[in-house]
């Protein structure tokens, strides 16, 4: 089995990649997902977030309203910092658990593991190799306003918290690019899933 770490940054293509690599035989965790799951009314992380950051941040329905809880901890290290605390752990036993259970399925599995803060959260020594998916700026921009509906300055704003994608390149094992044309990115996803799967 080998635990793959796919990163890069937002709005890069990283979903579009992890869904070339499920249709290929992967098995795909989507940290995203299991961060929403953990912040599901009444759960631990939701009472810590409601307590922490108040309920404007939640929907009528209890549900926490993630953008409105981006816009309080995006540009605010310490905000930011003290959210990933009550989240990641949880996220963190909870994709150990899909892995295991993936192994025990298939030895040769090759686990995807979708993650924006692979690097920032420190996900980057419990993985075997990473993909960074990368974009230019303008790329990112235009997404972000199209996908989120956010301003220029809103979508810099949330480009900058991350870490560069400069740095993550040079961190990465492989890396793919989120703007070259669909077919030949498929291509490229294939090519490197046969490889991975030589390497489990």
């Amino acid at each position: 089995m080998i635990l793959v770490g796919l990163t890069g940054g937002i709005a890069t293509g990283k979903s579009t990649v992890a869904g070339m690599f499920k249709r290929c035989g992967a098995v795909v965790i989507d940290a995203d997902r299991l961060a929403r799951e953990a912040v599901q009314p009444g759960k631990p992380a939701w009472r810590e977030i409601v307590k922490a950051f108040g309920k404007t941040i939640l929907n009528p329905d209890r549900t926490v309203n993630r953008p409105a809880l981006g816009t309080t901890v995006f540009g605010h290290p310490a905000k930011l910092r003290r959210l990933e605390h009550m989240i990641h752990p949880r996220v963190a036993r909870e994709q150990r658990r899909l892995t295991q259970q993936a192994a025990k399925k298939d030895p040769r599995a090759v686990v995807i593991y979708d993650v924006p803060l692979l690097f920032e959260a420190g996900i980057d020594a419990r993985v075997d190799t990473i993909i960074v998916v990368t974009a230019d700026r303008e790329t990112q921009i235009a997404r972000l306003k199209k996908r989120n509906r956010l301003s220029r300055a809103e979508a810099l704003r949330r480009i900058k918290s991350q870490m560069p994608l400069a740095d993550k390149r040079r961190r990465a094992d492989y890396t793919l690019s989120g703007t070259c044309p669909f077919p030949q990115l498929k291509k490229q996803v294939r090519l490197l899933y046969q490889s991975l799967r030589a390497l489990a």
